[in-house]
């Protein structure tokens, strides 16, 4: 009896915990702002790696490699990155420069650096309080890798299904999945870069490719090997962004692709309404993943909005505050905050170009990451449309008792949306730009905004008039007009 008595206490501590564990978990991948790194395009820190790159074949090494990503650290926490998402590192076949021809599996590609770089690169990252997250191959290996040559494994692979227009696909084969020494032989790889590295997660690549069942496995062994490593859901095809997937138990998050594609083609056209990003939100069940607006696969964001005729700068300061103030977290592709801009390959994939930095949209990115830092409601609050006027919507985001608005005007004039649920005797104030927004003589509280701008807005007490800049400005006002009248003064004493 006194066991049974233990045991069933045991059950209901881990019924009450689970779920309790399970809702930290989220809020912490959901509080962070993910930087996808093509770690061969990113920045060459070790130039003694760089016998085999060719700079003019855009399908081979370009030089980037882990000790690139340690020199850039500093500037990526100042940007308000969190988690760094690697693409394969694995050692890969020749000019498998973006990680997918694996050759073998536990070993850093020498193109990159070695075991030893990596785990430099993930002791400074965690000395910034920032995270490692590798991007994990399981789905195939190049057609090259040894265990094609060794009989002992011949039933491991099995031709590819997948349609080659993915550039790299052609090169590869296929793990069967199904297959229990494949399936121990990649838990035995989680395993290994886990203790190895001591990395912070895996983004698992193709995971709408991956044999569902074995996924479902996998991470539940990674989530009984470690439950605070995130798992992330990289998804190959657009169109695969579904609820198996999204919610499989221990994925964390999934690229919500089809936010992608709305947000990227609405925020890049003006005067394009931005209620529509927030209607399609909901009517994919309000799903919270990974938002982006640039990927490896597709054009670039700088690219689509230049070829409507918008300003980039302006343009990406809209966008991030879309992407930054949305349910979710949001996940920024190498280049983008420079900004880079391409339509497809090899444009999409060229080497960051970091002396073309515009200085005034990074120390933007910087603010509206630290607001995100600051303000919890930005990132685990409810999220409802406030109003909109045209082409501008104001978002309310409410998170234990703290209210935060969004304006957003994508419009090509100024608009105006009023918004309700602020308190008497409160005021508006915009923490972008130092705007304020105060009742109406009808009690109103109406946000306006200039064409292609945005703010972010919280509560607080009403001080009436701005004292501390008004006394200055009537200073300098006062010895104007003493100033004025002297001079008048002077110039008829000097007639006379």
């Amino acid at each position: 009896m006194k066991r049974f008595v233990i045991l069933l206490a045991a059950l209901l501590v881990i019924s009450v915990a689970t779920p309790a564990a399970a809702q930290e978990k989220e809020e912490e991948v959901e509080g962070q702002i993910f930087y996808n790194i093509l770690v061969d395009r990113f920045n060459n820190g070790d130039q003694s790696l760089d016998t085999n790159i060719d700079l003019d074949d855009p399908s081979a090494f370009h030089g980037g490699d882990l000790q690139g990503i340690i020199t850039k650290l500093d500037h990526l926490q100042e940007m308000g990155y969190t988690t760094l998402i690697l693409s394969p590192i694995m050692d890969n076949a020749p000019n498998g420069y973006h990680g997918y021809w694996v050759e073998d599996f536990r070993k850093v590609d020498p193109q990159y650096g070695t075991m030893k770089d990596l785990k430099k690169l993930v002791d400074e990252a965690h000395s910034r309080d920032m995270k490692i997250v590798l991007e994990f191959v399981t789905n195939y290996v190049a057609n090259t890798h040894p265990m094609l040559d060794d009989p002992d494994k011949a039933g491991w692979v099995q031709e590819n299904n997948e349609d080659a227009s993915h550039r790299w696909l052609d090169k590869t084969i296929a793990l069967d999945q199904t297959n229990p020494e494949v399936q121990a032989f990649l838990k035995e790889t989680a395993d290994f870069w886990m203790e190895e590295a001591n990395i912070d997660g895996y983004r698992f690549h193709a995971s709408d490719k991956t044999n569902q069942a074995f996924l479902r496995d996998l991470t539940a062994h990674i989530h009984e090997k470690d439950a605070s490593f995130f798992q992330l859901g990289d998804i190959l095809d657009p169109g695969n962004y579904n609820g198996e997937l999204a919610d499989l138990e221990w994925i964390d998050a999934v690229e919500n692709n089809t936010w992608h594609e709305t947000m990227a083609d609405t925020l890049a056209k003006p005067g394009a309404p931005v209620e529509t990003i927030y209607n399609v939100w909901r009517a994919n069940g309000k799903r919270m993943g990974l938002n982006y607006l640039d990927s490896k696969y597709t054009e670039r964001f700088t690219y689509k909005l230049v070829q409507n005729g918008r300003n980039p700068l302006t343009t990406w300061k809209l966008a991030l505050t879309y992407l930054y103030t949305a349910p979710g977290a949001p996940m920024i592709l190498q280049g983008s905050e420079i900004p880079m801009a391409g339509k497809d390959f090899p444009d999409i994939q060229r080497m960051v170009r970091w002396n073309s930095a515009d200085e005034d949209l990074q120390t933007f990115a910087g603010r509206i990451a630290a607001l995100r830092s600051e303000y919890p409601a930005l990132k685990h609050g409810d999220y409802e449309l406030a109003g909109s006027d045209g082409a501008m919507s104001v978002f309310k985001r409410s998170y234990e008792g703290e209210t935060v608005f969004i304006a957003v005007n994508n419009d090509t004039h100024s608009r105006s949306v009023a918004v309700e649920d602020v308190p008497d005797g409160k005021q508006l104030k915009g923490l972008l730009g130092d705007n304020l927004v105060r009742a109406g003589e009808d009690g109103e509280f109406r946000i306006g905004l200039a064409r292609e701008t945005s703010e972010v807005y919280v509560i607080q007490n009403n001080t009436g008039l701005n004292w501390t800049l008004i006394v200055p400005l009537a200073g300098i006002f006062f010895i104007f007009i003493v100033g004025v009248i002297y001079l008048s003064r002077k110039q008829k004493k000097a007639g006379s």
